[in-house]
């Protein structure tokens, strides 16, 4: 069932999320689809006026149109899609979680493999990606679609571990850039790309790492924690605030200096959050069964880095 949802969606902690003006925006939460099994990955395609996402255990992405407001499916089968992003040429880059491999689908829909294979061994489940302004693309790969068959095909893990990794724009060397994590997701680039955040799901934290010139990373600190639950995607808004989807809990706000200032309430467990419209100020929401949107009164990074 489409339509408003009549509950008041902002939680203000924080004088700051007043100030800055995160709160005054529609006054109530529309949703756009129901009737997926796991959404996530949601992303705006500007030049069509279209979202993309991803309802994973279907194995489909879907497409909404913005104009008509129609829900028609964009792939099916999908490989398992989770995270979705477009590359500084507009293609569409995608985390295929049952076949294991990062992917681009070129201008005219021929699908190119990016990465499926770290020295040798197959990747676990790609599961979100980001692209860096030199053309660059950094990875998740936790294990989420090798551990059932709900969300891709059951496997042993050849790797043995949940890391992050970055494909080089001119050789397209795959390279392990961090680790250490239970299961990262969430992947995003401050707004001048001299940091690196990533969502670890199981340890119920937001890292953030120092880059280096040489696309190297530091060791990384903890920009944000929760004693229970987790978070799944993230994404900055162009006031430096980080907006984590954070299951049960919502949209979760945090300032830059990692202040939980505001929460935005939804119906259901929130996967993924993302930027779009006309003037990127739109939040789309990918929770449980549903698309969610938000025309808010903050914008969203801008849409390809410069």
């Amino acid at each position: 069932m489409t339509g408003d949802i009549d509950v008041d969606p902002y939680v203000i902690l924080d004088e700051r999320f007043r100030t800055g003006r995160c709160a005054f925006g529609d006054a109530r939460l529309e949703r756009l689809h129901a009737g997926c099994r796991w959404a996530e990955g949601p992303l705006y395609l500007p030049a069509w006026r279209q979202l993309i996402w991803s309802d994973i255990p279907n194995d489909r992405l879907l497409r909404w149109d913005e104009v008509s407001g129609a829900v028609t499916e964009f792939r099916n089968p999908a490989g398992h899609v989770n995270g979705n992003t477009l590359d500084r040429e507009g293609r569409l880059i995608s985390c295929e979680q049952g076949n294991r491999r990062v992917t681009r689908t070129e201008h005219d829909g021929r699908v190119t493999v990016l990465a499926d294979r770290f020295e040798g061994k197959r990747l676990n489940s790609p599961n979100d990606a980001v692209v860096r302004s030199d053309g660059s693309i950094w990875f998740t790969d936790p294990d989420f679609g090798i551990t059932s068959d709900y969300e891709g095909h059951r496997a042993e893990s050849e790797i043995g571990s949940c890391d992050v990794y970055r494909i080089d724009p001119v050789t397209t060397e795959v390279r392990r850039v961090a680790d250490g994590f239970g299961g990262p997701n969430g992947i995003v680039f401050s707004p001048d790309e001299r940091r690196l955040y990533v969502a670890d799901t199981r340890g119920r934290r937001i890292r953030a790492f120092e880059v280096r010139e040489d696309g190297t990373l530091s060791d990384g600190t903890v920009f944000a924690e929760r004693a229970q639950g987790g978070f799944d995607n993230i994404r900055f808004d162009d006031g430096g605030r980080l907006w984590a989807a954070a299951f049960e809990d919502g949209v979760h706000c945090y300032d830059p200096d990692g202040t939980l200032i505001g929460r935005l309430r939804v119906p259901e467990p929130v996967s993924n959050i993302a930027f779009g419209g006309p003037k990127n100020n739109r939040m789309f929401i990918t929770a449980t069964s549903s698309l969610y949107s938000l025309v808010m009164s903050v914008t969203g990074l801008p849409r390809v880095a410069r």
